[in-house]
């Protein structure tokens, strides 16, 4: 019942323009909010700043979806190390959220980017970080530069079946020796007639043991290393392409990621996304979405182990009064859930205003600064109060408390992000 709710949601907004011009009629800032709306938001309902009806709709089938074919099955995933992608993807792509703000041409919904935000703050309802974190890779971090750049023969291929659910995708950036410093990669991609023969390898590739291709970031020159490198999409099953391992993490069990190496694996050279030497920058111009999505994500998150830890602490006692009733318990609480608030109030801005055609670069630094250090701040006390029930593997705090560690090292690390705002800050040494 649910797939079938979120799908006759979602894909009666292809013909309806509701969605698009009530979008476009009730976003404003924060803080400029239509006459009318209650104190706070700008949508009807006054409860949100960014989201209108259509927004929540949208969140509401997408968690029938979570509570029905993701939630009962998460712990046996994270005992397993790995989901089944190809399932759960086909029964996210039949309803629609795997391509909500790509073109419709290629089975997308065409919507803003404040929806893929909206989907990315209800998949916080997951029980855990890795599923999540594989479903951003698919819809918005290694389809993005394929969507707005790649060749119609292209998204045929690649982009129109990821969205359907039929193809797994995963991003190729990282390398041992080049995580957050992107330029330093060194796989190589040499032009051998129609074709590249690719050598090196990539690291930490969310999805690499299970994926059917790959956008792939590799050196298609000798030039300077923000103008030679290329976005390629590469499929896994080529002869060459050989997934090393499946890499054990401390958290984000259920995600699997893999080493992938690559020994003279050969590729049409048509399936270069976009032009050749732009690949670099492609990869810059899709961080924006990429860390506020991931911001998005962690918030609902964040705000539930709040919660639970509330319930927890009002019925277990201490010395004869529950823990809860201890000022430094319940003050701490407030202070964590003001600064959830303070993160959305940014969080949300942001958005409104890049769907406007703004730069939020900065702003989106900030926010993922602010959501990693506050992801580990929030986990480190909550836990605590947890007592030994909090060491465990049995609750929710503990499996966040070491899956968002990754907040402030993923998509760019803490450092990266604070050169980035002392960059639009006008405060970084002069060279």
């Amino acid at each position: 019942m649910a797939l079938r709710e979120g799908a006759f949601w979602l894909r009666s907004a292809l013909t309806s323009r509701l969605a698009r011009t009530t979008a476009r009629r009730r976003l404003s800032v924060p803080g400029h909010a239509s006459p009318g709306a209650a104190a706070g938001g700008v949508c009807e309902s006054g409860d949100h700043a960014l989201y209108t009806a259509e927004h929540l709709a949208m969140r509401e089938s997408l968690r029938k979806i979570i509570d029905q074919e993701i939630n009962p099955h998460v712990d046996k995933w994270e005992e397993e190390g790995m989901f089944p992608a190809h399932k759960i993807f086909k029964v996210l792509g039949n309803a629609g959220f795997l391509g909500v703000s790509k073109p419709v041409e290629y089975g997308g919904l065409g919507l803003d980017f404040s929806y893929s935000l909206a989907v990315a703050e209800e998949l916080g309802n997951i029980d855990c970080g890795g599923i999540p974190m594989a479903i951003g890779v698919q819809s918005d971090m290694a389809t993005p530069a394929l969507a707005r750049f790649g060749s119609d023969e292209l998204k045929k291929e690649f982009l129109q079946p990821s969205i359907a659910g039929d193809l797994v995708a995963c991003l190729g950036v990282s390398e041992v020796g080049a995580g957050s410093d992107v330029a330093s990669i060194k796989t190589k991609a040499v032009r051998d007639g129609d074709e590249y023969v690719i050598t090196g390898g990539k690291m930490w590739t969310t999805s690499g043991a299970q994926a059917d291709w790959m956008c792939l970031l590799a050196n298609t020159s000798e030039g300077l290393p923000h103008k030679n490198k290329s976005l390629i999409c590469l499929p896994m099953n080529l002869p060459g392409v050989h997934v090393a391992r499946k890499i054990d993490k401390i958290g984000m069990k259920s995600s699997d990621t893999a080493e992938v190496f690559f020994d003279d694996v050969r590729v049409p050279c048509k399936n270069v996304i976009g032009q050749e030497g732009m690949g670099f920058t492609y990869q810059m111009l899709q961080f924006q979405e990429e860390r506020l999505w991931g911001v998005a994500n962690i918030l609902t998150m964040m705000e539930r182990v709040i919660q639970e830890t509330i319930g927890y602490t009002r019925q277990r006692k201490i010395f004869g009064l529950p823990v809860l009733y201890h000022q430094t318990v319940h003050f701490r609480l407030a202070e964590l859930q003001t600064e959830v608030e303070l993160l959305r109030a940014l969080l949300h801005q942001a958005t409104a205003l890049y769907i406007r055609g703004n730069d939020v670069t900065k702003m989106a630094s900030m926010a993922k600064l602010k959501a990693g250090r506050l992801a580990r701040e929030l986990g480190d006390s909550c836990l605590q109060y947890w007592g030994g029930m909090g060491f465990t593997s049995d609750v929710l705090v503990s499996r966040f408390y070491r899956d968002s560690r990754l907040m402030s090292i993923g998509a760019g690390a803490d450092e990266v992000m604070l050169s980035i705002i002392c960059k639009y800050m006008d405060t970084l040494p002069r060279k």
